[in-house]
């Protein structure tokens, strides 16, 4: 892999899908070390494991989830086993 003359560095289009550097807003960090190594990593603006939570589905719960808390379509519990006691009888109802 060759720099050109302004710098630019191409990198293969494995690494590329593979870091996910083919996606808008992608970015490299570039840290220089002591011993003059430069280390490349992939700067995403949402990061490769937290992906999921910004799927449409995911989105989608998210969303009927706020709509349930602003109606109040909510259950406070005092305790943990209180939420336990509340999901066993939900489990034995059906």
């Amino acid at each position: 892999m060759g720099v050109q003359s302004r710098g630019t560095i191409a990198l293969p289009a494995e690494l590329r899908r593979r870091y996910h550097l083919d996606e808008q807003g992608a970015q490299i960090e570039i840290t220089e070390r002591d011993d003059g190594v430069l280390e490349l990593r992939p700067a995403l603006p949402v990061p490769a494991d937290q992906r999921w939570f910004w799927t449409p589905e995911w989105q989608t719960k998210e969303f009927e989830a706020a709509e349930d808390l602003s109606a109040g379509r909510v259950e406070i519990f005092e305790s943990g086993a209180a939420l336990i006691e509340a999901l066993e009888r939900i489990n034995t109802a059906e």
